[in-house]
Formats: C-alpha cells, structure tokens, sequence
C-alpha cells in the first residue's frame, strides 16, 4: 500500500491498529514531511514580500529542496513500510538510516531561515524545525535497533560515529533556532 497516496485518516488508522507496519519509522517519516511541508509554506507566504526581497533568491532554492525534502520523506513512510515487511535487515537499517539523514540536511536549511522570512510564520518555522528533531531523534532509534540485528561491528562503529555527530550538531541547532525565535517573539 502506498500511504502517499492515501488519506491521513487511513495511515493514522492503520498506525493504530494491531499490524506491525505502518510503526514508528514510518511515523517518523511522516513527522519530517510535516517539517518539510512547514518549512515550504513559511517560503511561500514570504517570497513577494517587499521587505523580503534580498532574500528571495536564495529562498526559492531553499524552497526548491524542501519541497523535494517533503517528497523524499512521503516517500520513506512507504518506504520503511515496506523494509520491514521484506524482513531484509540491510534494507531496515538502510531506510531509517536515509531519513536521520535527510533531517539533518532538513535542519541546516532551515535554520537560516529564521530572520529571513515572513515574522508572522516564525512559530511555524519553530515548529518545523521541532518536527525534524524529533523525526531525527526517533529514526536513530530505529537505526539502533537494526545495527545490533545485523550484528556487524565496523558496519555499527561507523554508522554510530556519524549519527553521534549528526546527532550533537541537530541539538546545537534547534538550541540556536530556540533562541533566536525565542527573541522574535518575545522581543
């Protein structure tokens, strides 16, 4: 089944019954799509904006990539529906490995985003920026997980390392979007 193409009431349904897939990946999947479509519309309410301009250019790149980010992650809800069904444990550890990643990539677009688009969305850019954190957050566990089903020792050290470091550099970044959010709104 492809959930991409079906409505939000038929995934939440199937996530809440008694099958094994959709599970937490996908949800995590799902979680960074919203990030990403959050990241789009804050773009598209700003680009036109006269007291935007000098960051137009550049904003409708950053959009470009997160509406492909958007696509990307709809696509791993499926995607990590199907890895786990396939029980091919590199494919499990392959797509929930694909998603830490793209939220990460997530996050470093998004954060100079704050100061650089439409005041009035600067919740949302907090909020997107929360949903790809916490999509990061969940999908190492599942990378956990798979690493010590595949029982290989280099494979684990290695994916490890770069999930430690990515994992380090998300939570600067979120503690600096905080921040600088937290003084837009608050004065």
């Amino acid at each position: 089944m492809e959930y991409k193409n079906q409505s939000l009431t038929k995934y939440v349904f199937d996530l809440s019954s008694k099958v094994a897939a959709p599970g937490g990946g996908s949800a995590a999947a799902m979680n960074a799509a919203l990030g990403a479509a959050l990241m789009s519309m804050v773009i598209n309410f700003t680009l036109g904006k006269p007291k935007y301009s000098k960051y137009e250019a550049e904003l409708k790149i950053i959009l470009k990539k997160s509406d492909k980010l958007r696509d990307d992650f709809l696509g791993l809800v499926d995607l990590d529906v199907l890895a786990y069904k396939s029980k091919d444990l590199r494919q499990a550890l392959d797509v929930p490995l694909m998603l830490a990643r793209l939220c990460y990539e997530g996050l470093k677009m998004l954060a100079p985003l704050v100061g650089k688009t439409n005041v009035n969305l600067i919740s949302d850019t907090a909020i997107a920026g929360i949903f790809l954190e916490s999509a990061f957050s969940a999908t190492c566990f599942n990378v956990e997980v798979n690493l010590i089903t595949l029982n290989d020792k280099k494979l684990t050290g290695a994916i490890n390392k770069e999930l430690r470091l990515k994992a380090k550099f998300v939570k600067q970044i979120r503690a600096k979007m905080e921040e600088k959010v937290g003084k837009i709104i608050r004065g």
